[in-house]
């Protein structure tokens, strides 16, 4: 049954429609199930919030069709400073131009032009509707699925649901999840300008002054954020004064350089759900998880719960598994989240020192490290935890380029998302009898080598698969639709490792 607006009954509500709701939406949609997006707010939020995203990230948004058109709205990052008050360099952090995912490893924005474009492609899809004012007020769960109340006394039945309405939600709070709290709680200030012209201001920059620690990013080509920690939360009343704030920001820029078109407080927590899933519900992004912004990972790990959440759905809802293949999200994702919580607070902790002498000892000892040529450590985040995985699974896949003789691009948009295997070009006379079986269960066949013929040989364009395959030591690598390995295998055991995949199918 298609969604027109009035259907009381659909596949998944979302609740919340920022880009946490946006994308689960749009995967699910694409998939071509019937989605409903409940947002209490009148229209998009139209502010910016999160400034960074990854090339992990890219390639969901490439993906969903809109990573071309936000290119030019976009700015790559090369590098990211960390200076003492005086303004010597501590720390520079290197971003490649091509990360494992295939895209520049830090891209800059305006939110508001990322949730113009999910919106589009929200709306785009027969399957999803997006309704706004909408506020749900009250969740029920029976062994069928979900009621959702709105506001006015409407309900909405619902097979899942999936929360994506931010830190302060309340479909974690009506269900009674608790958090974990890790303890990192600072107030800061954060205020937005527009250039009316081009400026020379510090892209990116964590200024570890312990009169006042300072964070300035851009936010794409035509806007910037500078944040300031404050000593507490009431002083934002006054700082927030537009000349204070003015005062705080000439060195870099002046009112004939922009206009300021936002100033909030924030404070920067760190928190975890306790249960991710609760019976049909899931919790995703911000509602089941906070993080110091100090990675900019916040939206990012959003983005992956959403990937995580929707090919698993897209499974059960289909059929071809089991409702427990849910329970995999939050075993699976959380190591990677603490991890990521873990590593901001460390990094937030050696910014936001505001002891002198602690701040001196800090300054000497990553001076001392410079001087020695000691390349900044490389931030790694670890890969899965327990869950939907054969052996030597768990890890980022890598996509590279290739051509199949038609198209020559990156693998995803060549070959199309879903499960892939990835096979050295002389294992796949092994596999031929489980070929139909494989393309059957939605498993695309690709074979990176030096053959352009017929798929399912792609050429290798750059060597990143040659690379790839040796640097892990397979044969044989199947990738699962959230662009995680799925397993591993060499020799005899790549025809085992497709029997597991056909299996998890």
């Amino acid at each position: 049954m298609a969604i027109d607006g009035t259907s009381h009954q659909v596949d998944v509500a979302v609740v919340g429609y920022g880009p946490v709701g946006m994308t689960t939406a749009a995967l699910l949609g694409q998939a071509g199930h019937r989605v409903l997006v409940l947002e209490r707010y009148a229209g998009l939020y139209n502010l910016p919030r999160a400034a960074i995203f990854d090339d992990e990230t890219m390639r969901t948004l490439a993906r969903l069709g809109i990573a071309e058109e936000l290119l030019p709205k976009l700015r790559v990052q090369h590098s990211y400073e960390w200076r003492n008050g005086s303004g010597d360099l501590l720390i520079e952090q290197g971003y490649a131009e091509t990360g494992r995912s295939g895209w520049a490893e830090w891209y800059s924005m305006y939110q508001p032009d990322l949730e113009e474009a999910l919106d589009r492609m929200c709306r785009s899809s027969p399957t999803v509707h997006v309704r706004h004012n909408s506020p749900v007020t009250a969740v029920r769960q029976d062994a069928d699925g979900v009621t959702l109340s709105i506001d006015g006394g409407e309900e909405i039945n619902a097979r899942y649901v999936v929360a994506g309405d931010g830190g302060n939600s309340f479909v974690r709070a009506a269900l009674g999840v608790g958090q974990q709290d890790f303890g990192f709680s600072e107030p800061w200030m954060v205020c937005d300008f527009r250039f009316r012209r081009a400026t020379a201001v510090p892209a990116a920059l964590q200024l570890g002054d312990p009169a006042g620690p300072t964070s300035i990013i851009s936010l794409g080509p035509d806007h910037h954020r500078f944040s300031f920690m404050l000593d507490s939360e009431e002083a934002f009343a006054f700082e927030r004064a537009p000349d204070k704030v003015w005062a705080r920001v000439a060195r870099h820029l002046s009112r004939e350089d922009a206009d300021l078109i936002r100033v909030a407080t924030y404070t920067f927590r760190s928190l975890v759900a306790d249960s991710w899933r609760i019976g049909h519900v899931l919790l995703a992004g911000d509602a089941a998880h906070q993080m110091p912004p100090f990675l900019g990972q916040g939206m990012c790990s959003g983005v992956r719960d959403a990937q995580n959440i929707a090919f698993k759905l897209d499974l059960v809802l289909r059929g071809r598994a089991d409702d427990a293949l849910l329970d995999t999200y939050q075993t699976e994702r959380e190591p990677h989240v603490r991890a990521v919580i873990a590593k901001g607070i460390e990094l937030g902790r050696t910014q936001t020192i505001r002891d002198p002498m602690r701040a001196a000892a800090r300054d000497a000892r990553l001076i001392a490290g410079r001087a020695a040529a000691e390349a900044p450590e490389k931030i790694r985040f670890p890969g899965l935890g327990p869950g939907l995985l054969s052996d030597g699974g768990g890890a980022l896949s890598v996509q590279g380029v290739v051509d199949d003789g038609r198209r020559k691009g990156l693998l995803d948009q060549v070959v199309g998302a879903g499960f892939h295997l990835l096979l050295r070009p002389a294992s796949v006379p092994a596999l031929r009898p489980r070929l139909d079986a494989l393309r059957d269960a939605g498993v695309t066949i690709v074979a990176p080598g030096a053959d352009s013929g017929a798929l399912p040989f792609v050429h290798d364009v750059n060597g990143s698969y040659a690379a790839w395959f040796a640097e892990v030591g397979v044969d044989a690598i199947a990738v699962r639709p959230d662009f995680y390995v799925y397993g591993t295998a060499t020799g005899t055991g790549v025809a085992t490792l497709a029997e597991n995949l056909l299996a998890a199918l």
